[in-house]
């Protein structure tokens, strides 16, 4: 055990990034506070895996925590110099409407507020979405997007996109109280996540984030994707990294070709069948 590694923790590490974070940390030697939303729905696989890790792995500690209750998110970082903050749809049933959405933006101020109170917190990683910056009325007009660029809210309620509404409100209120309470935070904006088993352990999101236009997202030359060991990479270089600020747009491909497209929803399967040609 490398005794220099500092103890971090990975909120909701039940997610699908957020399980690959951990487990990213956890082969770098570091001491990692594994922090999982309680489900109503009971454990999901992802969960066990942890529960199995943790009888073998002493770097490692699970928390049991309520993104609302910020009081459960304050035990949960205790002694940590950093958080990786992966808020995700918890309960399983995907993004659908307003109260859903608030929910999430509530649990990362809360998220967020802890972290200001926890002594010796150094930087936050929060992962977020590239549906928090692309999504607006004339995009197809636009030269770019970048770091510089948000989803418009009123457009997201206009066509019921509330996978990019939660992933903009949420983001843009943990920006703002980070930098109210002077927090080191860096925020990575991911594609679409594809990995091993993603069909499986993150149905939810994958879908939600596929609701938002898909189609439209590959004629305007943002539909991306991003494979999760690279982003699980990405997040533990902008902590490690001194140098890191701001937001940064992860993906490994845009999807800009019908082969690429094919690719994309054959990774997906079976959560996406491929149309007739």
């Amino acid at each position: 055990m490398d005794n220099q590694k500092p103890s971090v923790c990975v909120l909701d590490a039940s997610t699908y990034v957020g399980f690959w974070i951990l487990k990213g940390l956890l082969s770098r030697g570091y001491t990692v506070h594994a922090a999982i939303q309680k489900n109503v729905a009971g454990e999901t696989e992802i969960v066990k895996k942890i529960r199995e890790m943790k009888k073998v792995e002493e770097r490692l500690l699970v928390f049991t925590v309520d993104v609302l209750d910020y009081h459960s998110i304050i035990v949960a970082l205790k002694g940590c110099c950093a958080l990786f903050c992966c808020l995700d749809d918890s309960d399983g049933y995907g993004y659908d409407d307003d109260t859903t959405v608030d929910l999430e933006v509530r649990g990362a101020i809360n998220v967020v507020e802890a972290c200001a109170q926890t002594h010796g917190m150094q930087k936050i990683v929060f992962n977020s979405s590239l549906t928090a910056a692309v999504w607006r009325e004339n995009i197809c007009s636009e030269e770019e997007v970048d770091e510089r660029s948000w989803s418009d809210q009123a457009y997201c309620r206009k066509l019921k996109l509330w996978y990019a509404l939660a992933k903009t409100l949420t983001e843009q209120a943990a920006w703002a109280l980070a930098m109210d309470r002077m927090l080191n935070m860096v925020s990575i904006n991911a594609g679409i996540v594809v990995g091993p088993s993603v069909a499986q352990h993150n149905p939810c999101s994958t879908m939600s984030y596929l609701k938002a236009e898909a189609a439209q997202m590959y004629e305007n030359g943002v539909l991306a994707f991003v494979d999760v060991n690279f982003l699980a990479e990405v997040h533990i270089r902008a902590f490690e990294s001194q140098s890191t600020c701001g937001r940064y747009f992860c993906f490994n491909k845009i999807v800009n070709t019908e082969e690429e497209a094919v690719k994309l929803v054959r990774s997906l399967s079976p959560l996406i069948s491929l149309p007739p040609k």
